[in-house]
């Protein structure tokens, strides 16, 4: 079996630490441009879905929306309905850095994908996009006690 998992991991950090690095000029560190993106892109986002995009625990969420609320870049409101439920949306200042993110988005993705044709760039989605939800069982067994049987 190809060891297919680790040109996918240093793919992601290879572009988690280039994004870091560009991201400083706008105060956005530590992966907190991928919070700012999801919420921008999901106004009224809460934290759970946040977590469950992003394949973090819930503390690592909050912390991140912690900061971006300090920022000024993002605002919790909490539902006249349950109170317990806060949602989660771009301030202006927040709003105003989501272009930025998508043309980083985007140009890394013209850069990953140089060179496949349009059929190859839809195969390697569909793929991925499996791959994801292989892996989505695990995590979810994992996150909620258990341990995988290998």
């Amino acid at each position: 079996m190809k060891k297919i998992l680790r040109p996918i991991g240093v793919i992601s950090r290879a572009l988690d630490s280039i994004a870091n690095i560009e991201f400083k000029e706008v105060d956005l560190t530590r992966g907190q441009y991928l919070y700012l993106a999801r919420i921008c892109e999901e106004p009224g986002i809460i934290l759970e879905r946040m977590a469950n995009l992003l394949k973090v625990d819930k503390t690592t969420a909050a912390r991140a929306i912690q900061k971006l609320e300090k920022k000024g870049l993002i605002k919790r409101q909490t539902q006249s309905d349950n109170l317990k439920i806060k949602k989660i949306f771009p301030t202006d200042k927040g709003e105003s850095l989501y272009p930025l993110l998508k043309r980083e988005e985007n140009y890394s993705n013209s850069v990953a994908l140089k060179g496949f044709s349009d059929e190859e760039q839809a195969q390697l989605f569909e793929y991925l996009d499996r791959v994801s939800l292989n892996v989505d069982d695990d995590w979810n067994l994992v996150k909620s006690g258990y341990k995988r049987d290998y």
